[in-house]
């Protein structure tokens, strides 16, 4: 209970004074908490990141049925827009989480988890190229990282400024692009 106290709290304080500002005695003390019982549960800022970007993993892939292997692996336009449409609906939501993991981006081990988190879904896209031996071999990791990279952009994009172009729009042309780049043989 006072392990998810402390992430809550953490991922507050984290979104009203940002990362940077916030200290692990403001962390202890909105938990109603203290500093040595913030260390028997963390041992650093950074880990109540960590602990909340396993928050997000779970959060999103909670929702993928099918998963994003097998969404490649379909080529289905139809398929590929369902998933796209699932994660866009996910973004409010892990809004404040992923805001504050770019604060801390500085962090190795928060850097690192969010590289490893990228390489994982673009493996899991490769995975679904590979399996139904789409596009040469060279090419279907770049292919990936491609199409992974449009939707992490928007994301972000999404974070700092919200839908500048409707929603509905985005979700068509990232579609195309993803098609394109993971179905289409043209």
């Amino acid at each position: 209970m006072t392990y998810e106290l402390f992430l809550a709290k953490g991922l507050e304080l984290f979104g009203t004074k940002g990362y940077a500002a916030t200290t692990i005695d403001d962390i202890a003390t909105a938990a109603g908490s203290t500093r040595t019982t913030f260390y028997l549960h963390f041992a650093s800022k950074a880990d109540v990141m960590s602990a909340l970007l396993t928050k997000v993993d779970a959060i999103l892939t909670a929702a993928d049925d099918p998963t994003l292997t097998a969404v490649v692996a379909s080529g289905s336009r139809d398929l590929i827009r369902a998933w796209l449409d699932r994660k866009f609906s996910q973004w409010d939501e892990i809004k404040p989480y992923l805001t504050a993991s770019y604060q801390a981006a500085h962090e190795p081990g928060v850097a690192d988890r969010t590289e490893q988190w990228f390489e994982d879904a673009v493996g899991q896209m490769t995975a679904g190229l590979d399996q139904e031996k789409r596009f040469p071999p060279d090419r279907r990791q770049i292919r990936c990282v491609l199409a992974f990279g449009q939707l992490e952009h928007l994301s972000r994009r999404y974070f700092s400024i919200g839908w500048r172009i409707p929603r509905e729009v985005c979700l068509d042309e990232l579609t195309e692009s993803w098609f394109s780049l993971l179905a289409s043989d043209d």
